[in-house]
C-alpha cells in the first residue's frame, strides 16, 4: 500500500470487510458491541485488539476505516476521526495541554479556534501568546523553554496568508514544542504536513474531504503515541467522536478527493488569473498569482494553491452585498471546499465578532469576499463572477 499512488489508497486503504464480501464499505451503526463471555469482555476492556471495538465512542468498524484511509492519504502513523472539525481542533490543544503551559499561535484564524485559545484554553491557565504567522522575528522572539504548542492555519481563513511551516518547526522543535497545524485550505491532496515539519495535523471534514455539504466532521493526524495515548482517551471520555454514519459519507467522499480539488483549484487559478487586474476590485487575494506577498513559499510548500480565493470589492460592504445578490450560480453560505462554489462574505459572517481594529489588522475589509470554487465549468463560474460586478 506504501507504492500505491493518491487516487488508489482514496479508494482502497483501510477496507474492512465482512463475511458477506460487500464492494461499498459497510456501514457499522450499532452502539455497541458484544461479547462471546465475561471474560472476552474483560479481556478487551483491559486491551483492545486492531479489529476489536467496545464503544461507539471509542472506535467502530466504519469510523476506523476513515481513520486508516486519510491516515494512508495524509502519510501519518494514526488518525482519531472527530465529530466536527472544531471537535478536532479542541482536541488536538486541549488533550496535551494542562494549566501553566505555554501555546504560541498565528493571530489569522477562524473565529471558532481563537474562542478556543483566548477563552476555553486561557480559562484553564495556559498562557497563549499571538503573532503575525508570517513574521519568522515574531515567532522568534514567542517561543521559549515553556512552549509547548505552536498553532496555525497553514494557509489563513479568509485572507490566504501561508506560514512557512518548515521554519516555524525549526523553532518549535528546537524548544521540544508540538506543532500544529489545520491544513484545511491547503488540503491533504496538494499538502504534506507532516513532511514539512508538522507533528499534528487537523481537518474539517466538512470542507473538501465531505466536499458535497452533507455532513460535520473532523480529523486529528499524527504518530500513533499521540493519537492512541494523548488524544483517544480525552476525545473517548469528552465525546468529541465521529457517528459511523457519517464515517461512511466521509470515506465516499474520499473516493473522488484528488478529482474534485485538482478541478477547484484550476478554476480558482482561472478566475484569479481573469480578475486580478480588474479596476473594480482593491486585490485578488490567491496564492498561485505572482503578486501574491507568499507566492514563492506556496509553490515551494503546495503542489497547488487551494480551491479558495478572496476578492476584495471597491465600495465595501454595500458594493459586496450586490456583488453577492447578483450571482446567478454562486450560492451565499459560510461553508467552503464543497462541489458547489460557495461566496461568504467574511465581515459579517464567519468573522462578524472580531472587533473592527483586529479585523483591520488581519486584512478583513468591509468589501472583503471569499469565493470557494466549487466543480462547475470554469468559464460560467468566471462570466457569473463577473456579470455581478457589472452589477455594482
Amino acid at each position: 500500500m506504501d507504492d500505491w499512488k493518491t487516487r488508489t489508497k482514496l479508494i482502497h486503504s483501510g477496507i474492512r470487510r465482512s463475511q458477506y464480501g460487500e464492494v461499498a464499505e459497510a456501514i457499522f451503526l450499532t452502539q455497541g458491541f458484544v461479547y462471546d463471555s465475561a471474560e472476552q469482555a474483560e479481556a478487551r476492556f483491559l486491551e483492545a485488539g486492531p479489529d476489536e471495538f467496545i464503544y461507539a465512542r471509542y472506535g467502530n468498524p466504519t469510523v476506523r476505516m476513515f481513520e486508516d484511509r486519510i491516515a494512508a492519504l495524509e502519510g501519518a502513523e494514526d488518525a482519531f476521526a472527530a465529530a466536527s472539525g472544531m471537535a478536532a481542533v479542541n482536541g488536538a490543544l486541549t488533550s496535551m495541554l494542562k494549566a501553566g503551559d505555554h501555546v504560541v499561535s498565528a493571530r489569522a484564524l477562524f473565529g471558532s479556534c481563537l474562542y478556543i485559545l483566548e477563552e476555553v484554553l486561557a480559562r484553564y491557565g495556559v498562557e497563549v501568546t499571538f503573532v503575525d504567522g508570517t513574521d519568522l522575528d515574531q515567532w522568534k522572539k514567542a517561543i521559549n523553554k515553556n512552549t509547548k504548542a505552536v498553532f496555525f492555519e497553514t494557509m489563513s481563513n479568509p485572507t490566504l496568508e501561508v506560514v512557512d511551516l518548515p521554519a516555524v518547526a525549526k523553532l518549535a522543535h528546537r524548544v521540544g514544542a508540538k506543532v500544529i497545524v489545520d491544513n484545511v485550505f491547503a488540503t491533504p491532496v496538494f499538502s504534506r504536513a507532516l513532511e514539512l515539519g508538522a507533528d499534528v495535523v487537523v481537518y474539517s471534514a466538512t470542507k473538501h474531504i465531505d466536499g458535497q455539504g452533507r455532513a460535520l466532521g473532523g480529523v486529528i493526524l499524527g504518530t500513533k503515541e499521540f493519537i492512541r495515548k494523548t488524544v483517544e482517551p480525552y476525545m473517548k471520555h469528552t465525546g468529541g467522536s465521529m457517528s459511523p454514519f457519517t464515517a461512511w459519507v466521509m470515506l465516499k467522499g474520499l473516493e473522488t478527493l484528488d478529482l474534485r480539488v485538482r478541478a477547484q483549484a484550476a478554476s480558482a487559478q482561472a478566475m484569479a488569473e481573469a480578475l486580478q487586474w480588474d479596476a473594480r476590485l482593491e486585490r485578488v487575494i490567491y496564492p498561485g498569482l505572482e503578486q501574491h506577498p507568499q507566492h514563492v513559499l506556496a509553490t515551494e510548500m503546495m503542489e497547488k494553491p487551494g480551491t479558495v480565493l478572496s476578492i476584495d470589492i471597491k465600495g465595501g460592504q454595500e458594493a459586496a452585498f450586490r456583488f453577492l445578490n447578483a450571482l446567478k450560480i454562486m450560492v451565499i453560505s459560510n461553508n467552503l471546499g464543497d462541489a458547489k462554489s460557495i461566496v461568504t462574505h467574511p465581515a459579517t459572517t464567519t468573522h462578524q465578532r472580531l472587533p473592527d481594529d483586529q479585523k483591520a489588522a488581519l486584512g478583513i475589509s468591509p468589501g472583503l469576499v471569499r469565493i470557494s470554487l466549487g466543480i462547475e465549468d470554469t468559464e460560467d463560474l468566471i462570466a457569473d463572477v463577473k456579470q455581478a460586478l457589472d452589477a455594482v
